[in-house]
């Protein structure tokens, strides 16, 4: 553990981070989920609806630091792409 005071309020900081960071991958995690989930039942309009919120979720992780821009980008783009086979 930590012994300077800067060093036990940086291991403080980083736990704080950790969680908060953790909560926001998981949900990440769920919404992604929700989108694969609908569109492996064929239903166009809710995985559509899905995407947006999956969309959403995951540019805000981004302004929050937790995903790189491109990894954002990236699950975006692989969600969109398996949204509109299900709708064709």
């Amino acid at each position: 553990m930590a012994n300077h005071k800067s060093a036990l309020k940086r291991a403080s900081q980083n736990e704080v981070r950790r969680v908060r960071n953790r909560a926001v991958k998981t949900r990440i995690k769920n919404v992604v989920k929700e989108v694969r989930q609908a569109a492996a039942g064929n239903e166009s309009e809710a995985a559509a609806t899905t995407l947006r919120t999956a969309q959403s979720t995951i540019d805000k992780a981004v302004k929050k630091g937790v995903l790189h821009k491109r990894t954002a980008a990236r699950k975006i783009a692989r969600l969109a792409k398996l949204t509109q086979t299900v709708q064709s």
